[in-house]
């Protein structure tokens, strides 16, 4: 056994009731709320070089049938395919009235590519498929934090908006930071900052710190479900078990400027909430990801980002759905055919079941997890993540209610 077996990113599998589900509206990226509040996906180009037209379409379809308005295009310098598959998206972007912008990696671009990066901005500022907010461009980047954008800015003909991704929220007030105008933070999951692991729960100490430290200017806030991963140069993962919807919630409290999903299809990092794409390149992350599909995740994140879009602090549930999520494996199972150490953080988790209810109406769920007793909760309607210990065996579900016109379902 390898240790995708035992901490894989969770297994995710949706039910919908067929007398209440209803189809999916790909035309929700067409009603732009009036406080300008927009999510995107973080998008890894490193790793499409195959990639196609209708490949770049299938995922912006799918991305739109959520309500997520643009991917940012993560990119490095060093792939020769960047200007085709970035051609290819914005083309893409462009027939399916999506949106894309630029984050340029700053693991492999650095602060005297100004040529390069403006040259870039040049030639997609003005693209109809750029993303635009507030009258301008919108460029990012993963890390960066020392780039100044003054020259590009100058550069370039189109207004840019730089939000690039900050470090430490207390860069802001460096010179380079104020070139920019606002910030994006890494810090989706409980850390005392960069990769450290705390016990968790996810809070908001690190968006209020942003808050502080941009001092008005725009915070483009992290939401992610998840991050494990297993190479030999990043061997850890965080403790962000319920975190798909306690960050969320933490979203409709908070209220950022803009929200950055992380991400889209990054299957090394075991976050991605799109299809496990046949034609990305593997960077060896096939060995916890392949047969690991996050799609119910979409399903699970729908109804979030269409109340934060409307300034909305509970979502609302339009179908009786349960989303569940686990590791295939409790997190004691020595792995053997491994040459790495199990991933720090390990014993911070917890071998438990997690179950998200999306209702119209209270119920009573009940879980069985392998030969353990079964656990019955009283779930109200809306949104709910509840939590059983893990059993080895069949994991099953019923929700069960004294509704008129049904007497509830089970997986």
């Amino acid at each position: 056994m390898i240790w995708k077996a035992l901490l894989s990113t969770a297994a995710i599998l949706a039910h919908i009731s067929p007398a209440l589900s209803i189809p999916t509206n790909s035309s929700t990226i067409s009603t732009r709320q009036s406080n300008d509040r927009y999510v995107f996906a973080h998008f890894m180009v490193g790793i499409v070089k195959d990639y196609q037209l209708p490949d770049w379409k299938e995922d912006m379809l799918a991305a739109q049938a959520i309500g997520i308005d643009a991917f940012a295009l993560n990119c490095a310098s060093i792939d020769d395919y960047t200007p085709t598959q970035l051609a290819l998206a914005y083309t893409a972007a462009q027939q399916t009235n999506f949106k894309v912008f630029i984050s340029f990696d700053f693991a492999y671009w650095n602060n005297g590519d100004t040529a390069q990066i403006t040259a870039y901005m040049q030639k997609y500022a003005s693209h109809p498929a750029q993303m635009q907010y507030r009258g301008a461009a919108v460029v990012s980047t993963f890390v960066g934090d020392s780039f100044n954008w003054d020259a590009v800015r100058r550069g370039t003909e189109h207004a840019i908006y730089a939000l690039p991704n900050l470090q430490d929220p207390a860069l802001a007030s460096t010179v380079a930071a104020r070139s920019a105008d606002g910030a994006f933070s890494w810090l989706a999951w409980p850390t005392d900052g960069g990769n450290s692991i705390i016990a968790g729960p996810m809070t908001t100490v690190w968006d209020d710190r942003f808050v502080h430290f941009l001092d008005g200017r725009t915070y483009m806030a992290p939401v992610s479900p998840w991050f494990s991963t297993h190479f030999n140069t990043k061997n850890w993962v965080f403790v962000c078990e319920d975190l798909p919807t306690r960050r969320w919630e933490q979203m409709l409290a908070l209220g950022p400027d803009l929200i950055e999903i992380i991400s889209w299809n990054d299957y090394g990092e075991s976050h991605y909430i799109g299809p496990y794409s046949p034609h990305h390149s593997d960077d060896g992350s096939a060995k916890w990801a392949a047969d690991m599909p996050h799609d119910a995740w979409r399903r699970l994140f729908k109804p979030y980002i269409s109340a934060y879009k409307a300034g909305a602090k509970t979502p609302t549930v339009e179908a009786d759905e349960i989303v569940y999520w686990y590791r295939p494996t409790p997190k004691g199972v020595v792995c053997t055919g491994d040459s790495l150490s199990a991933p720090m953080g390990i014993n911070m988790l917890s071998d438990s079941i997690f179950v998200a209810t999306m209702l119209t109406r209270p119920a009573v769920l009940t879980m069985q997890s392998g030969g353990n007793t079964p656990v019955s909760i009283d779930v109200p309607a809306g949104i709910v993540t509840s939590n059983v210990t893990m059993g080895v065996g069949r994991q099953s579900f019923t929700v069960r209610d004294d509704w008129e016109d049904s007497g509830g379902w089970e997986m």
